[in-house]
């Protein structure tokens, strides 16, 4: 079932079948991230964090582009400003302030990708935790022709996805590539026809929907905190998380479910 949840300028969204469908909806500028669009982003996605219905949440673009990057069309460096930007730059931007929330978010996020993803786009994309794209993607970090470099994380989650070198390449060049190549770095974890990335990350949520949430949650935790941590006190992280999930009344029932040879009900709790 299919449900519309709107009242945003920049996105449209939609639940579905245990997923917020966050849409980003600004065509005539290939869905480029303004400052209303990243606070609406964050308002949607904080407003089913503690929805227990709503498992994954899905951010996708149109068939022309996923997202070029960021729209800094409203955004001046006056010299009497400059400090002023700089203490602005990751609590007061709602673009900067976009991705330290990504990082935050304890659901999983999938970016359906069409098209272009750029930039900024290809940055958030990024920040989420899997990537599905049709077949006529095209993924690049193109700031290096503009004198800039890549500043809302693509110098740090890249050469973690692909390593330093292939992410220096991309970066020095400013070169796209396609949906299969992307694949072949692992940007991607699915390549499909043009069209259908939602349909594919549609059925990604419909297999996770048969596993526990809070099982989910802990893992995505333990995977995203454990990437930077030496081994061992990943490995204590991933017991302490495993240990908490003992309490749940989750856990319980799934044990219950298998010994019954039945599909688990869980609650989340």
């Amino acid at each position: 079932m299919a449900e519309d949840s709107g009242g945003y300028e920049t996105i449209e969204v939609e639940r579905r079948d245990g997923a917020l469908e966050v849409t980003l909806d600004r065509p005539e500028v290939m869905n480029a991230i303004n400052e209303p669009m990243a606070d609406e982003i964050m308002d949607a996605m904080a407003a089913v964090e503690l929805d227990r219905e709503i498992l994954v949440v899905i951010l996708q673009g149109n068939e022309r582009a996923f997202c070029a990057g960021a729209d800094l069309s409203g955004f001046k460096d006056e010299i009497h400003e400059r400090y002023d930007n700089y203490r602005a730059r990751y609590n007061v931007r709602r673009n900067r302030v976009l991705y330290k929330f990504m990082q935050a978010y304890t659901k999983p996020v999938i970016s359906a990708v069409e098209g272009y993803c750029l930039g900024g786009g290809f940055e958030l994309a990024m920040f989420g935790d899997m990537i599905v794209a049709g077949e006529d993607a095209q993924f690049g970090l193109p700031e290096s022709r503009h004198g800039l470099i890549p500043g809302a994380g693509g110098t740090q989650n890249l050469p973690r996805m692909i390593g330093a070198a292939l992410a220096k390449e991309m970066i020095w060049t400013a070169r796209r590539i396609g949906a299969e190549e992307a694949k072949s770095y692992r940007i991607v974890n699915h390549v499909t026809p043009k069209g259908e990335a939602l349909a594919k990350a549609r059925e990604i949520v419909a297999a996770m929907q048969k596993n526990g949430p809070l099982a989910i949650m802990m893992t995505k935790q333990a995977i995203d905190r454990g990437m930077d941590l030496p081994l061992m006190h990943g490995f204590m992280q991933e017991a302490d998380l495993a240990y908490m999930l003992a309490w749940s009344e989750d856990r319980a029932e799934g044990l219950k479910a298998f010994a019954e040879r039945r599909p688990a009900k869980f609650k989340g709790q």
